[in-house]
């Protein structure tokens, strides 16, 4: 699909409406695409999405990339005079966003005037004031409507802003609606029509430029110390903001404002910083000295001489912090949240302007990285640009699924790593015969994004909890164990492992919908295949799955047989809870991971049996054990050596485990069937083995299970 970049309509400056010709037919064969796209999106084998959830989900989907969203469920409700398409919690729960859709799918766009509008943002802010009133004690309780309608009621005491986003294929005759109050809580109105869509997909960037106008905010430029040198790649400003300019502009862009792996940063500390909220509290007037003030980036920084002397900041294009994440949270919600007075605090401020715009991928990522460098920020440097990405980008674009059907055409699954490049690639093809042949090499239903390939290995890898919280933090948590297992670099067979993990995926989504559970796909479809992993240990035939490109009809029914299990538990949330925040708890993974499913005989001889080849390459410990490390070795010695040996064939044939720690598991197996022993490093990182492979459901004989579950600590201290 053409993803689509993000923004607020209309905030830095007045969008100029109204297209040339050629630009209205570029617009109308944009249009016509994302009819393609949504429709075959909604195509299902027992029948029809509601399309106008198929056009919401496109589009969420891409402002979730953009940073505008995050981890928003979609599903329409529609009652006397109010609408709904989906809605999102912030972390801090204190901001809502609700959505609203009006689609056509006519082809040219029409109108949507400025009388519908106002009538999609009054049906929306009825919902609103309804659920804000209790409109879920009339709703069916396992409705997912109902759990939209708790969630927003129980938030009431906390809420301090809701953002309506109404989202449309057609074109909108005006600019966005001023910000309103209900019930103290600040509203604010977004429109995304489709020459917005348009515009921001044609733009190429992956998120809309956040420009920043200081006379806008405080009624002139900001003095600043600026150092220019023609011999680098970007020049340098040091400043002292006034906190209250950081507080309207997190009011406005709010996450967007962060780099994104800033971002995830502030996603995992969650509240407050409180260091921070007591020094902007008690010692306001202390706060630049206690404070590190912010790191930031921008495209270009417009500067002017003062009349005092000296130079000072008028506006800043492409605005973006990649260090002070908890520094701007911190004093935007002590301001909304405390009503502190901040009007005394400065914020000390580093910008990095990029001269050359074809260096600010490259660039401003290692900012990041660098400026984050004190904090574990530095292990989610992984943008589009990181080595992983490139490497399965060139496989789909090389290598050949396996002709289906009877046909002697091949195919390939293609991988875009960028926003729009499918698109773009397609463009490329000068001719329309050209462009068929495109797309009969590269269907559109193969195509997968960064965010797609972290849903299906999450799922796969038992991680369903977190999968249910939504793309972005999906991606992630993917992210951060990806880099947490050191210089993972995949291959063919990684590729074709992972597209088959992708038909999986897409073909149990369509087995979910045929069984009408009523709402939850998302949710039922990776409890589905995290169960369904672990009860097999991971030893599905993959294989056969890629050579097919198709699921065996023995695989489809123990498919539908799980999927009803994980309809029925997650239906039970406990003291009958928000169904959808259940979803997200590791404990409700756990619960389900520990109930008993018997596997058909059909469905037992799908798993792969895997041979046994010797590893010629065993790992070496360098340090012998001392008396503190004897109880360790004598653990790990008394585990059989078939038993590694197990894990080792059973990790090559998955695809689990670092590539040493197979051999580390093969290497064991050898040592104890001689009656030798471990070294102490060895019974470490064995200890480490038996874990995951007991947590991937690996079936370990009861006391070493057993033995696994206690924490052991190494000769420093560590615990394994």
């Amino acid at each position: 699909m053409p993803q689509l970049c993000g923004g607020l309509y209309g905030d830095c400056h007045r969008v100029q409406r109204g297209l040339t010709r050629n630009m209205q037919k570029d617009r109308d064969a944009f249009a016509r695409d994302l009819q393609q796209e949504v429709m075959a999106g909604c195509s299902v084998e027992t029948g029809e999405m509601f399309r106008e959830d198929g056009f919401t989900e496109l589009v969420v989907e891409s402002l979730t990339t953009a940073g505008e969203l995050e981890g928003t469920e979609v599903f329409s409700h529609r009652a006397h005079g109010l609408q709904v398409n989906g809605y999102n919690v912030s972390d801090d729960e204190q901001t809502l966003d609700l959505l609203i859709t009006e689609y056509t799918g006519d082809v040219p766009p029409v109108s949507l005037t400025r009388t519908a509008i106002q009538t999609a943002f009054r049906r929306l802010t009825t919902f609103l004031t309804k659920a804000l009133d209790g409109y879920y004690r009339i709703i069916e309780e396992a409705s997912p409507i109902f759990d939209m309608a708790l969630r927003i009621y129980e938030l009431k005491p906390s809420l301090l802003q809701v953002r309506l986003f109404l989202l449309s294929d057609m074109v909108a005759a005006f600019e966005p609606l001023q910000d309103t109050e209900i019930n103290g809580i600040r509203v604010s109105h977004h429109i995304w029509d489709i020459e917005r869509l348009f515009r921001f997909y044609t733009s190429g960037r992956e998120r809309e430029t956040i420009e920043v106008d200081f006379r806008e905010l405080c009624g002139g430029p900001i003095s600043c110390l600026t150092t220019q040198d023609a011999s680098t790649d970007y020049a340098t400003y040091l400043s002292v903001f006034p906190a209250m300019v950081l507080v309207h502009i997190y009011r406005k862009y709010g996450n967007r404002l962060l780099e994104r792996n800033v971002r995830s940063y502030l996603q995992a500390r969650g509240k407050i910083n409180t260091g921070i909220r007591q020094t902007i509290l008690r010692e306001p007037e202390m706060f630049l000295a206690f404070n590190n003030g912010i790191s930031a980036t921008a495209e270009s920084a417009e500067i002017v001489s003062l009349d005092s002397g000296g130079f000072g900041l008028l506006s800043l294009r492409d605005f973006q912090i990649v260090n002070g994440g908890q520094t701007t949270a911190s004093l935007y919600h002590a301001v909304t949240k405390d009503k502190a007075d901040v009007n005394c605090v400065g914020v000390q401020v580093k910008l990095s302007v990029i001269k050359d715009p074809a260096k600010l991928d490259n660039i401003v990522p290692r900012i990041s990285l660098y400026a984050n460098s004190q904090n574990k920020i530095q292990t989610a440097d992984f943008s589009a640009n990181d080595p992983f990405h490139r490497a399965v980008e060139n496989f789909s674009r090389t290598i050949w699924a396996p002709a289906v059907n009877g046909s002697q055409r091949q195919t390939r699954w293609y991988y875009e790593r960028t926003r729009g490049q499918y698109q773009n690639d397609r463009e490329k093809e000068r001719t329309p015969a050209a462009k068929r042949q495109f797309d009969l090499i590269h269907p559109f239903a193969q195509k997968f994004t960064k965010t797609d390939l972290a849903k299906y290995e999450n799922t796969w890898n038992m991680f369903p909890h977190i999968v249910s919280r939504g793309a972005e933090k999906n991606f992630q948590d993917f992210i951060m164990r990806l880099r947490e297992r050191g210089g993972f670099e995949p291959d063919k067979s990684y590729f074709e492992r992972m597209v088959a993990q992708a038909i999986l995926f897409r073909k149990t989504e369509k087995l979910v919908h045929a069984q009408h559970y009523g709402g939850y796909r998302a949710n039922i479809v990776t409890y589905t295949l995290s169960k369904l992993a672990h009860i097999t240990a991971q030893r599905l035939d993959i294989g056969n799955i890629w050579a097919t490109q198709a699921l065996t009809p023995a695989l489809q029914d123990i498919i539908i047989s799980i999927s009803r299990e994980a309809h029925a538990h997650i239906i039970e949330a406990p003291g009958n809870g928000n169904i959808t925040e259940w979803c997200k708890k590791e404990e409700c993974w756990k619960r389900f991971s520990a109930k008993t499913i018997e596997l058909t005989k059909q469905a037992a001889d799908e798993l792969a049996i895997a041979g046994v080849k010797e590893d010629r390459t065993p790992y070496r410990g360098t340090q012998g054990p001392d008396e503190e490390d004897m109880e360790l070795i004598t653990r790990i010695a008394s585990t059989p050596g078939e038993t590694w040996y197990a894990i080792s064939a059973w990790a090559k044939e998955t695809g689990n485990l670092q590539s040493w720690q197979r051999s580390l598991a093969y290497s064991l197996g050898r040592l104890l069937s001689r009656g030798q022993q471990p070294s102490r490093k060895q019974a470490s990182q064995a200890t480490v083995i038996l874990q995951e492979v007991g947590r991937l459901g690996f079936s370990l004989p009861s006391d070493i299970a057993l033995m696994t579950e206690e924490p052991i600590q190494n000769r420093d201290g560590e615990q394994v």
